[in-house]
């Protein structure tokens, strides 16, 4: 009787065990997942709590999040890593990476893992603006996740001091001179106390801030196939001319180049009454302006608009299937509505989604921030950020000419000419 009641109840394990989901009987897959941060400080607490969360409701999945420094230094790491055999599984790399990774052979297109209708309805929830430096000739090779534009952030008090009307910021480019003049002060020595706009120039993000220069003055620098530029055409060359001018000329910028970090110092110190930066930038201002400021959309030549910028999900080809259907899982969960919102609240970058913006918490955060509104509604206008095959050298070669401009080493025509000769011959090969 006794070997009896213990066969049963063996039977009956294993009955229950038959029946209990795959993932309670296999060891849970894990993931090493790259983030494009420094160690330590408050963005890495905002990614290790995403992920707890994410780990509570998939315990058959483990992420492992590996903080490896800036965009620059995770895509080295990264495609390092690769060559090694052993790569990250999952990465948030620069939506501009996205040629270099295609010809590294080292990403998977999303579209692989997109079969049931709600992971279709899921891909094309994403704003257009930002699946422009998703997608090439068909395929989907990255989801927006931190994504940006480039907004124009003015210090309200200045403006009432200067005799403008702090709700109308310069809406075009005349009136940014106009403006600019007025809310630039010196001193009795007619040294410069106050500037009336700093763009940042110098280091890696050169070619974005001049795309807002370009994109307003509706020029496009590249194709979609990121094997062509278009850098010495007229438009482009005015675009150049124009921002040259604002320091040597109009006398509202700093001359020479600015680092991409002081400019948001600058402002919050008030050096500067404006500054264009990254909408990423927000929840930096809003926890430090000891002033009432406003956000505004890039000004207008011909049209209005910004290029996007910031990072995507690249899953990598490497992993094993199961890895990436994790990894495909991870990255859909945090592109969620409600996780894209939060993401946004808590970092300042524009939720990727529409339906984001719909959620009862994003209503409430515009509510409180309205200036937050302003990169979403930019989108309507936005391009794709500047990206090509053989990215990195293409991209150098443009930001050396725009500060030999900017430093009065070159001219903007000829600036312009060098780059396009350059960028010719490093992309004649993938025509």
């Amino acid at each position: 009787m006794q070997r009896f009641l213990v066969k049963a109840l063996t039977l009956g394990v294993a009955g229950m065990l038959a029946t209990l989901p795959a993932w309670s009987q296999a060891a849970p897959v894990e993931l090493e997942f790259y983030y494009p941060v420094a160690v330590g400080g408050p963005i890495t607490k905002i990614v290790d709590a995403a992920v707890d969360k994410f780990e509570a409701s998939h315990p058959n999945i483990k992420v492992k999040s590996i903080y490896s420094g800036t965009y620059q230094d995770s895509v080295a790491k990264a495609l390092t890593a690769q060559k090694g055999g052993n790569p990250p599984q999952l990465a948030v790399l620069l939506s501009t990476d996205m040629f270099t990774l295609i010809d590294q052979d080292a990403i998977v297109p999303i579209d692989n893992f997109v079969k049931t209708d709600e992971d279709k309805k899921w891909l094309a929830s994403f704003y257009d603006a930002f699946m422009q430096n998703s997608r090439t000739e068909g395929k989907t090779w990255g989801v927006p996740f931190q994504r940006s534009t480039i907004v124009m952030y003015y210090n309200k008090q200045m403006f009432k001091k200067a005799g403008l009307d702090p709700n109308q910021p310069p809406a075009t480019w005349d009136q940014l001179v106009a403006d600019a003049k007025k809310l630039t002060e010196t001193d009795a020595s007619g040294q410069v106390t106050r500037w009336g706009l700093e763009v940042p120039s110098g280091g890696a993000f050169a070619y974005w801030l001049f795309q807002a220069f370009t994109t307003p003055n509706d020029a496009i620098l590249m194709n979609s196939e990121g094997n062509e530029v278009y850098l010495d055409k007229p438009a482009v060359v005015e675009s150049l001319q124009f921002w040259h001018d604002l320091a040597y000329k109009d006398k509202v910028m700093p001359t020479g180049t600015t680092d991409w970090g002081t400019t948001p110092q600058d402002f919050l110190m008030g050096k500067t009454a404006m500054m264009w930066t990254t909408t990423g930038n927000l929840t930096n201002v809003l926890k430090n302006a000891k002033f009432d400021f406003g956000v505004a959309p890039m000004p207008k030549a011909k049209r209005g608009g910004s290029p996007t910028g910031g990072g995507n999900f690249y899953i990598f080809k490497d992993a094993t299937p199961e890895q990436q259907q994790a990894a495909f899982e991870f990255a859909k969960w945090m592109t969620t509505p409600e996780n894209a919102a939060q993401w946004s609240i808590d970092t300042g970058y524009v939720a990727v989604t529409k339906d984001a913006w719909e959620t009862p918490n994003m209503k409430a955060y515009l509510g409180r921030v309205p200036q937050a509104a302003v990169a979403r509604d930019q989108l309507a206008v936005s391009v794709a950020e500047f990206s090509t095959h053989d990215n990195q050298r293409v991209t150098k070669l443009l930001n050396d000419n725009l500060q030999a401009v900017l430093t009065n080493a070159k001219t903007p025509a000829q600036a312009m000419a060098d780059a396009q000769a350059g960028a010719d011959r490093l992309l004649r090969s993938y025509r």
